[in-house]
């Protein structure tokens, strides 16, 4: 069986990376850490591995609500514990009163140190508090460097990870038809937009889909993908219910509160 006929194209150098890990952890019998995934990678992870009996998958982001994880592979029945996914949170306070920053400014100074964003997991930013969680090994660097966002000097601090401030996500659902799965037409739906109008937000890069930008309304939604449209918030395509007699697709989508 082609396992690549499950997934998209560009998914591909992802699953060969997650196949190639799962041979060398059956081949030393010696764990795999990796660096943090989105939730579209950690469902790959978990589709490819299923139910193999060679090894197993744990995945941690600091919490229990983190979207960003990273994930352990490991010989089956071994024991695991938090430390081994090596994950740090610090945090920092700033005068929200008279600076206003966002979860873009707070990864903007981090990439402009030359971090690589898949070190980085969850960013909370609320109420005067930034919060980071990030892997141990790149934290001693970010507590000395990192000492401004934007006009807002700061001083980094490492907390426990019970310390980190969790937001359950909520999703509100709905039913819909549409004519077509493609980007712009489910768009429309979800959003309450017209078609022009998606459009204009996927010619101006403002979509992306599985975290990563769509530049085509004909794009072919698949059940599970996860869509952000700047300035409009996030949304999934839960589920593809069939058809209907005139040819319609019936979906379910969701769009986070």
């Amino acid at each position: 069986m082609d396992i690549y006929q499950h997934f998209r194209k560009e998914e591909q150098p992802f699953i060969d990376k997650v196949l190639s890990w799962i041979e060398q952890v059956e081949r030393t019998y010696q764990m795999k850490i990796t660096d943090f995934l989105d939730p579209r990678e950690q469902q790959i992870m978990n589709l490819l591995i299923g139910d193999n009996s060679d090894v197993s998958i744990y995945q941690h982001g600091g919490g229990q609500y983190a979207e960003r994880r990273r994930a352990v592979i490991l010989p089956p029945y071994e024991e695991i514990s938090d430390e081994v996914f090596q994950l740090t949170l610090v945090e920092a306070y700033y005068q929200d009163k008279f600076i206003s920053l966002e979860h873009r400014d707070v990864m903007g100074a981090f990439l402009s140190l030359g971090i690589k964003r898949k070190k980085l997991g969850d960013i909370v930013v609320e109420g005067g508090v930034i919060q980071i969680i990030m892997a141990d090994e790149i934290a001693p660097f970010v507590l000395a460097n990192l000492t401004a966002i934007k006009k807002a000097k700061i001083r980094l601090e490492e907390k426990p990870l019970t310390a980190l401030m969790e937001k359950k996500t909520e999703w509100d659902e709905t039913d819909n038809t549409v004519s077509s799965l493609r980007l712009d037409t489910v768009l429309k739906e979800i959003y309450n937009i017209s078609r022009k109008d998606a459009g204009q937000f996927i010619k101006k890069l403002q979509v992306k889909v599985n975290f990563k930008v769509v530049d085509d309304g004909k794009f072919g939604l698949q059940e599970g993908d996860l869509i952000s449209v700047r300035g409009k918030g996030r949304s999934k395509l839960v589920s593809i219910n069939g058809q209907t007699k005139k040819d319609k697709w019936k979906i379910t989508t969701a769009i986070l509160k």
